[in-house]
């Protein structure tokens, strides 16, 4: 009550007063949300009357909404110069409950990253993006730093990540995003990227794998590997090796793999029925960009589906997710022929334009798995096979 007092909210309506420790919190986006000191939990509904609530009005005059250090918001109220941690507002808030959006609910082909986290507090939470510069890895990154992540774009380009740092800090000039140097086609690269973020000492509570590559012509990395499946699959299976103590540590946390519907169309498997590796990075001679790429992505499933069995019981979720179909994006820029295909099919597909506000963001959403990660949590569909 003391907290309350101090932003001036101590005459509360006793239907409304608070269990024994429990806490009132608010959402960038308004929302409210309580948690529970004891039990160390989160939850939407008030725990006395069950309802839904969300912040009514802009903030009082002379009063401004900051971000601490830890990413955590905080309320300013200049004219008595004092400071708290407690929304003024939350003397007016109003019951929200048959619009306020739940973790399941359904997403469809016109849902954007940012409704996709919409009442989300990420404050706290670090996530790290790869090939983020562009595509649905921009729009996610965004999204999570808009909504209070300290959000990390691994990328090749570092201009281009630059640029894409610069474009969400123009959105939000308080976001905490950072680009860092990653080359999933040099396995020295994600080496070094591994130890640099281990350096800075920080948490990983969402990696997301989300770099690829479509339709390029047969080379070899310098690792001596076909390049689709070095950066499609490998290097993000090295990376997530690397980070794997990060993320125990870290717990509850998730991986996210970036997959494709075109997993199925393929196999790995010789005639006999067992694992031919020669398929994963095949001779220049038995080389076929669609089928490499569609080889990497079902690598990408069976890898997400071992780690997730591997790790669950660790507090590391691994899950798989299929973007949307003939999402238009920069993968095709490869061959000549693709870039004439997908310009075709573009009026048939989903937009990835910043301007739309991410639009096509990843269709299908993960619920949330354990009560310490609501209201912040990462939506992807499930994609489990067997």
């Amino acid at each position: 009550m003391a907290a309350l007092r101090y932003a001036g909210l101590d005459d509360t309506d006793s239907e409304d007063e608070l269990p024994p420790g429990w806490e009132q919190r608010t959402t960038k986006d308004g929302w409210v949300y309580y948690a529970n000191h004891t039990e160390e939990k989160t939850q939407w509904e008030h725990p006395k009357t069950g309802k839904r609530k969300r912040i009514a009005g802009d903030l009082p005059y002379g009063w401004e909404q900051e971000t601490d250090e830890n990413g955590q918001v905080f309320f300013v109220d200049h004219i008595n110069k004092r400071t708290t941690y407690l929304d003024p507002r939350l003397a007016f808030t109003v019951d929200d409950n048959p619009t306020k959006p739940t973790t399941r609910q359904r997403y469809d082909g016109s849902t954007t990253a940012m409704e996709i986290l919409q009442g989300r507090d990420l404050s706290g939470k670090v996530v790290v993006v790869t090939g983020a510069n562009s595509g649905i890895g921009f729009e996610t990154a965004k999204s999570f730093a808009l909504h209070g992540a300290h959000v990390i774009l691994a990328c090749r380009n570092m201009a281009r990540a630059s640029e894409a740092v610069s474009r969400i800090l123009g959105e939000w000039h308080k976001a905490k995003v950072e680009a860092m140097t990653l080359d999933l086609a040099l396995l020295r690269s994600v080496q070094h990227f591994a130890q640099a973020f281990k350096a800075k000492n920080v948490s990983l509570h969402v990696l997301v794998c989300n770099a690829a590559v479509f339709g390029l012509p047969w080379t070899l990395t310098k690792d001596g590997l076909e390049t689709t499946f070095q950066v499609n699959h490998l290097g993000h299976f090295y990376l997530v090796q690397l980070l794997q103590d990060v993320l125990c540590r870290s717990a509850p946390a998730r991986v996210v793999v970036v997959s494709s519907e075109s997993h199925r169309f393929t196999d790995i498997n010789d005639s006999s029925g067992k694992l031919d590796f020669s398929r994963l990075s095949p001779s220049k001679s038995d080389y076929w960009a669609m089928l490499a790429y569609n080889r990497s992505k079902l690598c990408n499933i069976l890898f997400s589906n071992e780690l997730h069995r591997r790790l669950s019981p660790r507090g590391v979720t691994s899950n798989a997710v299929h973007p949307g179909n003939m999402m238009y994006s920069a993968l095709h820029r490869g061959w000549w022929v693709y870039t004439l295909l997908f310009t075709l099919a573009r009026p048939f597909t989903k937009s990835m334009g910043a301007q739309e506000d991410g639009e096509e963001e990843k269709r299908g959403r993960m619920c949330e798995q354990g009560t310490q990660f609501p209201p912040c949590c990462f939506s992807v569909h499930l994609q489990r096979k067997g």
